[in-house]
């Protein structure tokens, strides 16, 4: 299972790497894609191998040269890509949003480790982790309890997620034209228009790409606490959004033509379009989540 699961997450990665090279492009060799990827020889082997059996690359004299760019439709579901850990953080983001849960609630860790099918121990280590975003609290010499997601709390948050975020998009009017998040923009752009062009089929697969394209906004001001703050922002936003059903093609749509105008804003590196775009998207998300606690 941990094969399977390493080896999905890996082919995902290895999209990501191939849409920012350009077609009959070379790809790196076995090391420094096993480096890239942080995965072994062998999962890279079987990765290009899968690469290679859907005609997006081809062997030319021992290189391998992109033939075709993936499309996004091609990445596994990312429910398939998940760890055990974090399949715990998954099943218990639904309980807390979908579930009864209100604050107050108390939280047996034996109880959720039957309902999410794994030891209690891996649960309590979860909780353990998860208690740093304000959300539960442990008693002493007792257990958790729920502390609740309120509108104070979301505010709080994304005054925060606002700093950080529109600080990195407007480091963008910086950078060099050589660097390579230029190549990942158009990606994401890509990724974008493809996704927009099959909305009715495929409006939901928006979560996962809407997270892709934040982290990578925010990458490029490196700093380690931002990096956690991210983690905050896709546990909250991203589970958030994904279980409010509520008109989700409709917001989804009008995010991803939001992201597609800050995508445009950022490559002109005009700091006054970068921050009106930026500004409009982040007060766009806000309005969504309030609503949705609503």
């Amino acid at each position: 299972m941990r094969t399977d699961t390493t080896f999905k997450r890996a082919f995902n990665d290895m999209i990501d790497i191939i849409r920012t090279l350009d077609l009959g492009a070379e790809l790196p060799s076995e090391n420094a894609l096993r480096a890239q990827l942080g995965v072994s020889r062998t999962t890279v082997r079987k990765v290009l191998a899968g690469m290679s059996a859907r005609g997006i690359i081809i062997s030319e004299a021992h290189r391998r040269i992109i033939r075709e760019q993936p499309r996004q439709k091609e990445r596994y579901p990312k429910k398939e890509t998940l760890a055990i850990s974090e399949q715990v953080e998954t099943s218990f983001m639904e309980w807390m949003l979908r579930g009864d849960a209100c604050p107050g609630t108390e939280i047996n860790e034996a109880e959720l480790a039957r309902k999410f099918g794994v030891a209690t121990t891996i649960v309590r280590e979860f909780l353990n982790r998860f208690q740093k975003y304000g959300l539960i609290e442990k008693r002493q010499n007792a257990g958790w309890v729920f502390k609740g997601f309120t509108a104070s709390f979301a505010l709080e948050l994304f005054e925060i997620r606002e700093m950080f975020e529109m600080r990195s998009a407007r480091l963008f009017s910086a950078l060099p034209d050589g660097s390579p998040v230029w190549k990942q923009i158009q990606s994401m752009r890509a990724a974008h228009l493809e996704l927009l062009a099959d909305i009715d089929a495929r409006f939901q697969d928006f979560s996962e790409l809407d997270s892709r394209f934040h982290r990578l906004i925010t990458a490029v001001a490196p700093n380690r606490f931002i990096e956690s703050f991210q983690d905050v922002i896709t546990m909250v936003f991203h589970y958030h959004y994904q279980w409010n059903k509520r008109d989700e093609r409709a917001r989804n749509e009008v995010a991803i033509k939001e992201h597609l105008a800050l995508i445009e804003a950022l490559e002109s590196r005009n700091i006054a379009l970068i921050d009106r775009a930026c500004r409009l998207h982040l007060t766009s998300a806000r309005e969504t989540l309030l609503r949705s606690i609503a």
